[in-house]
């Protein structure tokens, strides 16, 4: 992939990222109205956010390579 593809990917990622964000905060404060939070649900929520994360790392560290002088 060149800069540019990494690029958008990343963008892309990010935006899904803040997405699962605000879905795990809609079904934690739906459960908590409703009396049932489907802990299930949201716990793969938060694991599809940590592989999001970490393509994000991976990503990042090709585009930004630490360079140590």
């Amino acid at each position: 992939m060149n800069e540019a593809e990494l690029r958008k990917k990343l963008e892309l990622l990010r935006t899904e990222h803040r997405d699962l964000d605000a879905a795990i905060a809609a079904l934690t404060e739906a459960g908590e109205r409703t009396g049932f939070v489907d802990q299930l649900q949201i716990a793969r929520l938060k694991k599809r956010k940590l592989r999001l994360k970490d393509q994000i790392a991976i990503i990042e560290d090709e585009l930004f390579p630490d360079i140590i002088a």
